[in-house]
Formats: C-alpha cells, structure tokens, sequence
C-alpha cells in the first residue's frame, strides 16, 4: 500500500503529486501539514503530531493521533504510523524548505525509515530525493538533471554508467568531491559502491 505524508514545509504545486494522491491508499498529515491538506483540498486519514503547529477544531474528518513525545518529531511519527497501518511505499511532501535544520532532521529520518519500506521518496519543487542501494540502476531522459550526495559523508568505492561526469571506483566525500549538478546521457543509469549512504535527487524540468 502506497502511504502520502504531507508535512510542514515547501509544499510545491499539486499537479506535482496529484497521481499519488489519488493512488494512495493512506494520507496523513504530520501535524502543520494538516494546513496543507486542507488548502489543496486533499482528505487525510490521519493528523498525527504533538500538534504544536495545528490546533484541531473538532471538524476534522481525519482521526487526529496527538503523539507529545519530544523525542520524535512529527516526520517520525507519521512514518511510524504509516508502518503500523503496513504501508510498504511512502512519498512525503514537504520535509524540505524553511528552515535548513528541518530539511537535514528529516533527511535523517529518511536514512533512519529507509530499511523500513519498500520505497521512500521525498518529493518537493525542485527534485525527488531518495537513498539508493548498490547497485542501482534505472531508465531516465537522456538530459535529465541528477545529483548525487553522500548522506553518510563519504560514499566509497562508486562508479556510475550513463551519466555526464562518470566515476570509477571513486569517492564521494563532503568538503572534498560532491556529485551534484550531473545529467544522464543514456537511458539506463547504472551506479554501484561499496560503503556508504548514498542520496540520489532527481530534479525536475519545470516552470511552475
């Protein structure tokens, strides 16, 4: 079952996650998310949170699940909820934008829920971003715009097949060497490496 968690931050337009909308078969809004849901006129199944940024009015066809442990933020819990009501894919709109130390807690839960689905994928306006196994391999537009960050700090042992600027056997590393700002240029995309946590952001042709 495919879950949608609507958080907090940049939301982008709703043509950019409509289908999943309309595909999912769970909705939840991580606490301020719920303001989300309800200016796109998306139902939500659950409001789950320590509802620090939404106040329920009482109207809510969702179940609002008030979670006050300050040990976990709303991300955490609304994937933890997704999990108990077997969810095996997940797209999470707006855990990025705002504020800066938001987006990189939420890109360390990502790290922290990745072995817990079968897909997890952060979708905002800009790209899609995901953590990738080894080896990895998937058809793009030849000219699609792709970077690769190493969430661990340093990504080993990393070669790449298809893309622009090619790797072999080399190292991602933070202050040192990135991957971004890459672009395919063959269908098939192929990556492998041997030690690390590897982000891959797919980023959007778009105007909007």
């Amino acid at each position: 079952m495919k879950a949608v968690i609507l958080c907090d931050g940049e939301i982008p337009p709703l043509s950019f996650f409509k289908a999943h909308v309309s595909s999912a078969g769970l909705i939840i809004a991580a606490d301020g998310g719920a303001h989300h849901a309800a200016s796109l006129g998306i139902r939500a199944d659950y409001i789950v949170g320590d509802l620090d940024s939404y106040n329920p009015s009482g109207s809510e066809e969702a179940e609002i699940v008030k979670d006050s442990d300050q040990e976990t933020n709303d991300l955490e819990k609304a994937l933890h909820l997704a999990l108990d009501k077997s969810a095996s894919d997940v797209i999470v709109v707006g855990a990025t934008g705002r504020r800066l130390d938001h987006t990189l807690k939420n890109l360390s839960v990502l790290l922290q829920f990745h072995p817990k689905f079968k897909n997890i994928l952060f979708l905002d306006h800009y790209c899609t971003i995901e953590l990738i196994e080894s080896p990895f391999q998937r058809d793009f537009e030849p000219g699609t715009s792709i970077s690769l960050y190493p969430l661990s700090g340093t990504v080993e042992g990393i070669t790449t097949k298809g893309l622009q600027y090619s790797l072999t056997n080399g190292i991602l590393k933070n202050g040192v060497q990135d991957g971004s700002s890459n672009k395919t240029v063959k269908k098939t995309v192929e990556i492998e490496f041997k030690k690390g946590d590897l982000l891959l952001l797919v980023n959007h042709k778009t105007t909007e």
